[in-house]
């Protein structure tokens, strides 16, 4: 009969260090974890704590394992090997040296490493896959792992070389770091993953049967990452509302195309999402009754822009609804059905459910950088604004934002490259058995690097927009917009005269990336609330 390796030297409860002191941990069970959930706890560096349920589900999955072997049944990942070894035979005493050569063999991925945020949301995303009791795991695996989490220690995590068909090459190496091998970050300082469990009171894990392929069969590298993702353009997108809503008091443009009684009769979700976030930015604007009557016809960018923003919101939701519904099962390939006592070979790793909602969300977003830039090259027209040629304070001694106008369809341009589709660019591997996959960490990678773009576009946006509004003085803004207004005033001053460009323009980007001009507007729509 084959027996579980004993662990000793540490917690396998997952509630150590940290969690001891968190008011309010994040309880895990496999079924409910969210989005704003990953944030909270990769960025916010939230404790997590196992739920009960969760640890019997693992142990009646691990009694499963043990009983469907004892059979004398041929299980891929326990006593069979992986991928086109999967006709090899794997001895009971040589569980524990195989599944450590499973972890150092796929450990191959390559630099760029991730930042710890990500670290921490992608072994968030595999704790609680391994919680739904499919895995068939040691449960003292999934402790480790909340271990890992509470106390700090953060694997060394090479972000490329996964094919996007479970990120083996990549997220193998969290598991190096749990058996004593590797490096991790903690307290600052990038240590031998060994002496880090040390530091930490724990001791090296020794892997069972069917351990180490949980370990790298996992989509868990794309899927992490992806939440923050997620996170990240929710915000974004009100930001953009927002700003667009400032352009279009700059301009003094038509809000006949804010009638809510129009876009009731084509109600898309996104749409009137966007189109009640900036009706709200322009609430006490003196635009309802102040703008030009000859501007019957804005340019679309002007005009559609909550049609735009809201198909970005509903592939958001889609793609937001299809990786929360991931994060809550079980990727693991076998599958253990503990109530039926079967261990069913499968191909549940497979994320293109997700992964082209992804790719759809690299269009979408380009569509909202493309309107952004259109924006910005208009406020710079005096056709459209009345205003100077390029918003200059002195037409005669200064240029304005002239150049400025190639940085943002710059980075546009790279925004329209990074759009494309990448997920069916795959190959045959492994003696032409993984002939499918999904790329599915590049997807999620470019995905963030369109929305870093995209935060510089709209930062340029938002000066142009600032700079029109002074210069043409006397407005009665929306409440919200002036409270981004003064937000962005405080940060960078009126251009009254030519400076460096690009430092006002990291300025506003690092504004609007590290949420402060959100916050601000928010802070001013609530005390208004209250008042």
């Amino acid at each position: 009969m084959l027996e579980e390796a004993a662990n000793s030297g540490g917690s396998a409860t997952g509630i150590a260090g940290k969690v001891l002191q968190d008011l309010n941990p994040l309880v895990l069970d496999g079924n409910n974890l969210t989005i704003a959930d990953v944030d909270s706890v990769a960025r916010g560096r939230r404790a997590v704590v196992i739920d009960d349920g969760a640890w019997q589900r693992m142990e009646a999955a691990r009694r499963t394992i043990f009983a469907v072997a004892d059979q004398g049944l041929p299980v891929y990942g326990l006593n069979r090997g992986v991928g086109w070894n999967k006709d090899l035979e794997i001895s009971p005493d040589f569980f524990e040296a195989y599944n450590r050569n499973l972890l150092l063999s796929h450990s191959a991925g390559v630099k760029p490493e991730a930042d710890t945020d990500v670290v921490r949301a992608v072994m968030l995303a595999r704790l609680n896959g391994l919680l739904t009791g499919a895995a068939g795991v040691q449960p003292e695996l999934a402790g480790r792992y909340a271990d890992f989490l509470n106390l700090g220690i953060h694997p060394v995590l090479p972000l490329r070389g996964s094919v996007g068909a479970a990120d083996i090459t990549s997220i193998s190496h969290i598991g190096l770091a749990m058996i004593g091998e590797g490096e991790a970050h903690m307290d600052g300082s990038r240590v031998p993953a060994l002496e880090a469990l040390k530091a930490a009171g724990l001791a090296p894990l020794r892997l069972g049967p069917k351990d180490g392929l949980a370990v790298v069969s996992s989509n868990a590298l794309s899927a992490g990452n992806g939440a923050l993702a997620l996170y990240d353009m929710e915000k974004l997108l009100e930001t953009a509302d927002r700003i667009y809503a400032l352009s279009l008091e700059a301009i003094r443009g038509n809000v006949s195309p804010l009638d809510e009684a129009v876009h009731r009769k084509r109600p898309f979700p996104g749409q009137l999402k966007s189109l009640g976030i900036v009706r709200s930015s322009l609430a006490g604007s003196d635009l309802w009754t102040d703008y030009n009557p000859e501007s019957l016809q804005d340019p679309l960018s002007f005009r559609d822009a909550c049609q735009i923003h809201g198909a970005a919101r509903d592939a958001h939701d889609f793609t937001s609804r299809q990786l929360v519904l991931h994060l809550n099962s079980s990727d693991d390939n076998p599958c253990v059905l503990s109530d039926e006592q079967r261990i069913v070979s499968c191909a549940n790793y497979d994320p293109l459910s997700w992964t082209l909602g992804f790719e759809m969300l690299g269009s979408a977003l380009h569509h909202v950088s493309k309107s952004s830039c259109h924006r910005i090259i208009k406020l710079g027209d005096p056709r459209f604004t009345g205003l100077t040629r390029f918003l200059t304070a002195d037409t005669s001694r200064s240029v304005g934002f002239c150049t400025v106008q190639k940085t943002a369809t710059s980075l546009d341009a790279e925004i329209r490259h990074l759009s494309n589709p990448v997920s069916a660019d795959y190959l045959s591997l492994a003696g032409e058995i993984e002939d499918h996959a999904a790329n599915s960490p590049y997807v999620v990678s470019k995905t963030r690097e369109i929305l870093d773009r995209l935060t510089y576009i709209l930062a340029i946006e938002l000066l142009h927009a600032a700079q029109a509004v002074d210069l043409r003085g006397g407005l009665t803004l929306g409440h919200a917009s002036w409270a981004g207004y003064k937000s962005l005033r405080r940060a960078v001053p009126f251009l009254s005269e030519d400076r460096n460009q690009s430092e006002d323009i990291e300025r506003a980007y690092r504004l609007l990336k590290d949420g402060t001009w959100l916050n601000d507007i928010h802070l001013a729509l609530n005390t208004k609330a209250s008042v």
